[in-house]
């Protein structure tokens, strides 16, 4: 395999990890730079980037003051080579501000591998304060958001659908228990390529197994018709008698397609 191929898992990893973390300039004439900067713990990741690229990189360290920290160390990945730069391009990685238009590669890739990278630039797992294990991706992306939730339902069974929240309009994707546990196991598998600190947190998510006495709770997704005969329901009482399901459900549901007002739910006012 020569160049950069998405069929390569460890091309493919990188790509998407490129496409949630990594900037692509394009300067006058044939100038212009592909880049990566991490916390300087994470450079052995930039390393083996460095390492698998077709092209000469450079890593660099530099240490500034920022938001979070006095002394702050980074390290940042760069490749200028105009042909691996137009590789990126038609793959799928536009130049300058990207989160919200990136989507999977154009061409045929590695799908657990790809997913990887993205989970590793833009997504976080481990255990929650309750201890239940997790994995999610954070995304401004529509069609990233839509890829993860169809691949995670082909692996897990449940379906998920994917909805901006109404804070910032970024998607968060989040799975726990079993589901979480099979697709951490399912991604991040023996001799993977990944971020290593998001690699030993796997052995924590995998060990997880269901206490005695904690209730599995099946849910039943929802479906088109039942949203619309939620809607044309005089009140969340009405339909869950049509739907067979909990007025919570129908309550919760019909908060979420037509907002709390147009719901009929009312919260109390704050005194003043």
């Amino acid at each position: 395999m020569t160049g950069f191929d998405l069929e390569n898992p460890d091309h493919a990893y990188m790509f998407g990890f490129l496409q949630a973390d990594g900037h692509l300039r394009q300067g006058l004439g044939n100038k212009g730079s592909l880049s990566v900067e991490l916390s300087a713990r994470d450079t052995p990741l930039l390393e083996e980037f460095k390492r698998i690229c077709p092209w000469p990189s450079s890593i660099r360290r530099r240490t500034r003051t920022t938001n979070f920290a006095a002394n702050h160390t980074s390290a940042t990945w760069t490749v200028c080579a105009r042909e691996f730069r137009e590789r990126l391009v038609a793959l799928g990685l536009p130049p300058g501000r990207k989160s919200s238009t990136v989507e999977p590669p154009r061409a045929p890739f590695a799908e657990r591998d790809y997913l990887r990278g993205l989970i590793d630039a833009d997504g976080s797992l481990g255990r929650t304060g309750k201890d239940l294990p997790f994995v999610s991706l954070t995304t401004a992306s529509e069609p990233l958001a839509a890829h993860f939730c169809r691949y995670a339902h082909a692996l897990t069974g449940p379906v998920r659908t994917a909805r901006r929240n109404r804070r910032d309009a970024i998607y968060n994707i989040l799975f726990t228990r079993e589901d979480a546990v099979a697709i951490v196991r399912h991604l991040y598998y023996p001799g993977s390529l990944a971020l290593p600190r998001k690699l030993a947190a796997t052995a924590d998510v995998t060990a997880w197994t269901r206490p005695d006495g904690m209730r599995k709770v099946l849910r039943r997704p929802w479906t088109a018709d039942e949203d619309r005969l939620l809607l044309a329901a005089r009140n969340a009482e009405a339909a869950a008698t049509v739907l067979g399901r909990s007025v919570s459900s129908c309550s919760a549901r019909r908060w979420r397609l037509v907002g709390p007002e147009k719901a009929g739910v009312r919260f109390p006012r704050t005194p003043a």
